[in-house]
């Protein structure tokens, strides 16, 4: 996807930008490249610097209720310290990595509602103009798509993704927000749990997976949410029995409450206060569910994550939501005068 903007800072005749990403989805802790595409306006100008930003869009929990905003969680200086003339075309290539925590927006092709951007930002004679942005895909590292294969082939089925700002202690999270997947529970365990959800903390040696169940309540006790924690090596995901293993988290979730399973073990009351493991872990099933979000258009109920069944996962409104939402910024950005 591709987006034009005249730097409005410079007053029409000034310079354009147009950065053009490489296709394909980029794995957390992968190389993002591409080209922005600058095109002098009227007079010549002094490109100070090129920076690209990433940028999510998160879901932040408050005491009066929740919000929706864009976070930024990383800048790259791609180019800069050059003239550009009147009318000139020059192109600038980059190569970047991304965070190992870059959350994933698509599982087997499929869109999972997760809203990611790259904004380009040309600071031109000491004035800084956030150019076009663009979409960011991002697809799962290999042991992230064993553990979700793994979970759908137990029967557990996709209902939403989302992002929440906030951090989970006692892990090595570096981003001020974590992604979340929720899945229905399988059959086995329906009667357990309403719903498991599923965080990645990727680094450049260790996957740490958290998982956080809303348990049922019983005769005499209410609902409440249990947490695990596990590490996987990026180098031990081939010839692994993953149904086996992610079973064994499972059950050790759910019939099990484990040493993670407490309040001190996920820092309660840290410097971003948000989120669901930086709340009360043991709050009732019916206090800490997400809320609405592009995440909630993502196919509720459909069959599971296995790449067997996974056509059916995502609702076709998903991806016109996301396209129209980049498109929105775009005309907001450009005042709606549809400048292409």
């Amino acid at each position: 996807m591709v987006f034009k903007r005249l730097l409005g800072a410079l007053g029409v005749g000034g310079p354009s930008v147009d950065t053009v990403l490489d296709g394909g989805a980029v794995p957390p802790g992968g190389v993002l490249s591409g080209q922005v595409h600058l095109r002098g306006g009227g007079t010549a100008v002094d490109i100070e610097h090129i920076t690209l930003e990433l940028v999510a869009r998160v879901e932040a929990e408050h005491e009066d209720g929740e919000s929706e905003g864009f976070v930024a969680f990383e800048r790259f200086t791609v180019g800069g310290g050059f003239r550009l003339d009147e009318e000139e075309h020059r192109s600038v290539p980059f190569s970047v990595t991304l965070p190992w925590e870059t959350p994933i927006t698509e599982l087997y092709g499929q869109p999972l509602g997760v809203v990611l951007g790259v904004r380009t930002e040309l600071a031109v004679a000491g004035t800084k103009d956030k150019g076009d942005l663009d979409a960011l895909t991002v697809g799962p590292l290999p042991a992230q798509e064993a553990i979700l294969e793994a979970l759908g082939q137990l029967g557990f089925g996709f209902r939403s993704a989302d992002l929440e700002y906030g951090r989970i202690g006692g892990t090595g999270q570096q981003l001020p927000f974590y992604q979340e997947i929720e899945l229905a529970p399988s059959p086995e365990y329906a009667h357990q749990v309403n719903e498991i959800e599923v965080t990645f903390l990727a680094g450049p040696a260790v996957l740490e997976v958290v998982l956080e169940a809303d348990k049922r309540g019983g005769f005499l006790s209410s609902g409440h949410d249990a947490l695990t924690r596990f590490s996987v090596g990026h180098q031990d995901v081939p010839g692994r029995d993953w149904n086996t293993e992610v079973d064994g988290w499972v059950r050790q979730l759910v019939e099990h409450r484990s040493a993670y399973d407490s309040p001190a073990s996920y820092g309660h009351g840290d410097a971003y206060g948000g989120g669901h493991h930086g709340y009360d872990e043991h709050r009732p099933h019916d206090e800490h569910r997400s809320g609405s979000g592009v995440g909630t258009a993502v196919a509720a109920g459909a069959a599971g994550l296995a790449v067997g069944v996974v056509g059916g996962m995502v609702a076709a409104e998903v991806v016109d939501e996301i396209g129209d939402f980049f498109e929105g910024d775009e005309e907001e950005e450009d005042g709606g005068d549809g400048e292409d």
